[in-house]
């Protein structure tokens, strides 16, 4: 076989890909895939009228190498204009937003692909562009500066992911036909917020990573007590983990003030955490520290920083609250790192990650019996397990799940995930009032505790509360925007929006929750109750046919004897017989 043919050049590099690429999936796959295949398809006469390359399509990204700086910029213009004109005709939860990212260096061309740092530079600065929106490197922007009818804005020095020295960036103003196309920024809530983004791994060796993902877990858990405090959830944050992402297009995305960052870096029995606290809007650095200490030191520095924030923040209301973290460590750091893993392994949402987290954490209570987390978060794993049908006695999985939840509670009454899963239980065998007991008390730990609040929502439907729950829901919804449980979030409001006879409202919700999650056939039922309410009997067939597939076959009676005891039953079952569901 002849050796392949490497070539050497300097070449304009073109990087795009799609913002809030995940989430677009999970609402709608097979339709995010489709858009994506026909907007691709809309581009690439334009990328031919400016003799442009294209060497490589991602599912959500596109590498083209063009014969000028200038061909690439105006091919990128034209892109987003394109853009914004097909995303007019669709709904905000449908459009699909380019980043561009332009660079002009030096590439290696090896058969059909395209190597090198003038790739990899154009790929960052496509991570930092807005949605919609174009960013250049400097060598790009002194080959068209003068010579295309556009604006340019000096971003200043950029530090990005994996280039060594700081990059001067520019961006382009593509006119408002494009940022037309953005959706609106989520509103800041009326207290200070934050979001404590996963702190970067700099070891040598990849699997102390679970320490850095411990600190942005505990960080959250931390700030999350402050009452005055709304903190993004922790699921969210972690959609921008391993991305390089601009701090100001998250805290757009997200609805916030100010981000945290930082990295951890471990060596022996060292290890080194910094953090630096940036405002969402300007991208400045309101404070930055060093912490270099002992690695059994480590819930002592994760204290410093969270008081060093606080105090950044709002000295008066730090000075008001008082605030001290209280917390109850283990003593070994190696089971605080088998709960972290855990944790990471249950927001991955599938059987056999969620059976992996449980054997972690039944590790983890070996080692130190008495370590509260651990027994929390093996509760709310279990009880997990038990609502999916991962186990086959679904009885015994519910009393499993209370045993370490009780146990957590008897260890260390703070456990915010104790009390939520104490409450799932006792709201599934109809104790309203004792369930809506522990989950407030969930929330009073833990305020901006979005799957609590939505469990919390959930026993308040179930107890007929159906305006309380809807504005809880809405809550949780609101602080994690990006969750990999956004399919349980979205049906249990559409659920209580159901139960109150706001079918039109419920409608979205609880069809966002199929498209998030349709393997579970509990998502279905409430999509074809809705739709049977609303008429829309053709509908209700074909999702009753696709429920069917995942799930045994739909029954009213069965659905009937499950719900009973919980207020919303009949309204549900009311829903089912008009979309022609046998009893």
């Amino acid at each position: 076989m002849a050796q392949q043919r490497v070539e050497r050049r300097l070449a304009a590099i073109l990087a795009a890909d799609v913002a809030g690429y995940s989430r677009l999936m999970g609402l709608d796959e097979a339709g995010t895939a489709r858009r994506l295949r026909d907007h691709l398809a809309a581009m690439r006469p334009i990328v031919g009228k400016h003799d442009g390359r294209i060497f490589k399509t991602m599912g959500d990204g596109v590498l083209i190498e063009f014969p000028s700086v200038v061909a690439a910029v105006e091919c990128a213009i034209k892109v987003q204009k394109l853009m914004a004109r097909r995303n007019a005709k669709l709904i905000a939860e449908q459009r699909v937003l380019y980043r561009i990212g332009i660079n002009l260096g030096e590439v290696l061309v090896e058969g059909d692909d395209i190597l090198g740092d003038g790739v990899n530079i154009a790929a960052r600065l496509e991570g930092i562009a807005e949605p919609g929106g174009i960013c250049l490197s400097r060598s790009a922007y002194e080959q068209v500066k003068g010579k295309i009818d556009a604006q340019y804005a000096d971003m200043g020095e950029q530090r990005l992911k994996n280039i060594a020295d700081p990059l001067q960036v520019f961006r382009v103003n593509v006119g408002s036909a494009a940022a037309a196309s953005a959706p609106p920024a989520l509103p800041l809530p009326d207290r200070p917020s934050i979001v404590v983004l996963p702190f970067t791994n700099l070891s040598d060796d990849p699997e102390r990573a679970y320490f850095a993902d411990g600190v942005t877990e505990d960080l959250t858990t931390a700030l999350s007590r402050l009452r005055w405090l709304f903190v993004i959830a922790r699921n969210s944050a972690f959609v921008y983990k391993d991305k390089a992402v601009d701090v100001r297009t998250i805290a757009r995305d997200l609805g916030v003030r100010y981000a945290l960052e930082g990295s951890v870096r471990t060596a022996g029995q060292r290890i080194r955490i910094t953090g630096q606290l940036i405002d969402g809007e300007t991208a400045k650095h309101i404070w930055a520290e060093k912490y270099d200490r002992q690695l059994h030191d480590i819930f002592t520095v994760q204290d410093e920083i969270t008081e060093n924030i606080v105090a950044a923040i709002e000295p008066h209301l730090y000075a008001q609250e008082g605030y001290r973290a209280a917390r109850q460590p283990p003593e070994s750091v190696d089971v605080w790192g088998l709960v972290v893993r855990a944790i990471d392994l249950i927001n991955k949402f599938g059987r056999n990650h969620n059976e992996e987290a449980q054997r972690l954490l039944r590790r983890a209570i070996e080692i130190d019996p008495h370590y509260a987390r651990a027994h929390a978060t093996l509760s709310w794993a279990i009880w997990w397990a038990t609502l999916y049908y991962y186990v086959e006695d679904r009885s015994e999985g519910y009393r499993q799940s209370a045993l370490h939840a009780h146990e957590a509670l008897r260890l260390d009454q703070s456990e915010p995930w104790a009390h939520m899963t104490v409450g799932l239980n006792l709201s599934t065998s109809c104790q309203h009032e004792r369930a809506l007991a522990e989950h407030q008390a969930a929330l009073n730990l833990n305020p901006s505790f979005a799957l609590g609040r939505t469990a919390y929502g959930w026993a308040l439907l179930r107890a007929g509360r159906f305006d309380d729950a809807i504005a809880e829901t809405a809550k949780a919804l609101r602080m994690s925007p990006l969750d990999s449980f956004a399919g349980l979030y979205t049906t249990i409001h559409g659920l209580a929006l159901l139960a109150a006879r706001r079918f039109a409202e419920a409608l979205p919700y609880v069809r966002a929750s199929v498209a998030a999650d349709a393997e579970f056939a509990g998502h279905y039922n409430a999509l074809i109750s809705c739709c049977g309410h609303l008429g829309l009997i053709e509908e209700a067939v074909e999702f009753t046919a696709r429920r069917n597939k995942v799930g045994p076959p739909l029954r009213v009676g069965v659905l009937r004897n499950n719900l009973r005891g919980f207020a919303h039953c009949e309204v549900f079952a009311e829903g089912l017989i008009k979309a022609g569901i046998p009893e």
